[in-house]
């Protein structure tokens, strides 16, 4: 193991765990916006108390990510200095935009949000948790135009005097196909995941205590399972979009995905195999004949490359290429962690779908409140698992994608090897690596104990709506 292996472990550690954060900032900051308009619209005190408790789960939520999210900036320059290096044309106008738009949107309107309770006009100070909303969604849309180039660049010329990728047209970046289904693909994914999580919080005070609140806790286990099914549709939609795309600008990902070997027609879809999955001891023990044309191409009889095709190919046209390292003769990624994370990103979807099903089922008229459907103990393993299954679909998906486009970081453009910045010796690395997964370690004690305390109190320890007039001129004051 050396330095680029150990920059590599560091990065996938930081992601994978910041983004376990962005999903439920997303998918949350739309239902506390919806139940806060509800709130203005009917002045239901119960309604209130919703908007306060999600609201804190949020604001939990959104720190932890926001201090986790900021380590991703400084390792393009400790780890990645090459890559910065060669991308930084491109990446700085997307990751500007990001900062000073829509951070700054989300940052300034939360604050407005939190200490804005009795200042600010109902309708206005409602308003600024949609604009919080909308500010999380820019983000994720600038942060995946500046990935979808390094799945697909588009709207740039290399210069080969500075060895750097030039950005020549924004616009292009912006609008590549690859962001294009990317963008609605994870945001339908925050959407379940935000779904999911209300659902579950509801689900156990539903199933554990009876209070006043227990029937407007039972419609938000409707309103969750609802916003988790209505999503999942919108992923299986863009998903199914995304890997027509996929097969267009980088077949080798989804030959890798299904550890499809051999160019064919009607090629099918294996949902179970055993064996290495290096080309020799793969067992398909139970396949979807032409799944995989339809997933590629939209035909169950379309035509479908495979690995080793695609590897000759790749060979001959990127070998003796000065941007890619000459140590790279393998263009395939690693086949096992593609094929099983791509399954498990399917699988972990699907069972989130089962999960929101249950609890619509669990909580129909004829239930009643839901309590006595409930009683059953796997229920309490169903809870734990709703709001899990999905962020680890989002994760899986995310491996998947970074995992699928190696050995580039770049795609066709920059080898990963070639992006690690050189002068950096393992020691270092292998340091901070050690360092920011204990940090990390720590803060996911800190973030479940915080979820877990604001959970156990729920939404009957939030005071009652205060519609008294206040001094106009009186000190701002943080309402939680």
């Amino acid at each position: 193991m050396d330095a680029l292996d150990l920059a590599r472990w560091q990065f996938a550690i930081t992601t994978v765990y910041h983004f376990w954060f962005v999903p439920v900032t997303i998918g949350l900051s739309a239902v506390v916006a919806g139940y806060h308009t509800a709130y203005v619209r009917t002045h239901n005190p119960h309604l209130y108390k919703m908007t306060k408790f999600f609201g804190k789960l949020f604001v939990i939520n959104f720190a932890l990510g926001l201090a986790t999210g900021i380590v991703q900036e400084f390792q393009f320059g400790m780890n990645w200095s090459d890559y910065s290096r060669f991308v930084g044309d491109i990446f700085g106008a997307p990751l500007a935009f990001e900062a000073l738009l829509a951070f700054f949107l989300e940052s300034t309107f939360l604050g407005l949000w939190l200490f804005g309770w009795g200042k600010l006009p109902e309708k206005l100070h409602a308003s600024t948790m949609w604009l919080v909303h909308i500010g999380t969604v820019l983000s994720a849309y600038f942060i995946l135009a500046a990935n979808s180039f390094m799945q697909h660049p588009v709207g740039y010329r290399f210069n080969p005097e500075t060895g750097r990728a030039e950005l020549t047209d924004f616009v292009a970046v912006l609008t590549n196909p690859v962001q294009l289904v990317t963008f609605p693909h994870v945001i339908f994914a925050a959407y379940m995941t935000g779904g999911a999580m209300v659902m579950a919080v509801s689900l156990w005070h539903v199933r554990t205590r009876l209070t006043d609140l227990t029937p407007t806790y039972r419609k938000a286990v409707r309103v969750g399972a609802i916003m988790t099914l209505v999503a999942s549709l919108g992923v299986i939609v863009s998903g199914d979009i995304q890997g027509k795309i996929m097969t267009d600008v980088q077949p080798m990902k989804m030959a890798a995905a299904e550890a499809h070997y051999e160019t064919s027609t009607h090629a099918p879809f294996s949902v179970l195999s055993v064996g290495n999955l290096d080309g020799t001891e793969a067992v398909h023990l139970i396949q979807i004949p032409g799944l995989l044309s339809y997933l590629g191409k939209g035909s169950f009889d379309a035509e479908i490359k495979g690995i080793d095709d695609l590897r000759k190919e790749y060979q001959a046209q990127y070998s003796g290429d000065p941007r890619t390292s000459d140590a790279v003769t393998n263009y395939t990624p690693n086949i096992p962690t593609t094929y099983w994370t791509f399954r498990l990103m399917i699988g972990a979807g699907f069972a989130s779908m089962a999960t929101a099903l249950l609890a619509l089922w669990a909580t129909r008229r004829k239930a009643g409140d839901g309590s006595g459907a409930m009683k059953a103990r796997w229920w309490h393993w169903m809870i734990v698992a709703a709001p899990l299954l999905p962020i680890a679909a989002n994760s899986f998906g995310w491996i998947f994608t970074e995992v699928g486009r190696q050995p580039w970081v770049v795609f066709g453009l920059m080898t990963t090897a070639n992006g690690v910045s050189p002068a950096v010796p393992m020691w270092t690395v292998a340091t901070s690596l050690v360092l920011f997964t204990l940090v990390y370690a720590v803060a996911a004690v800190i973030e479940v104990k915080l979820f877990l305390r604001y959970i156990r109190r729920g939404a009957e320890a939030e005071p009652d709506p205060d519609h008294t007039d206040r001094d106009e001129d009186a000190t701002l004051v943080y309402s939680y």
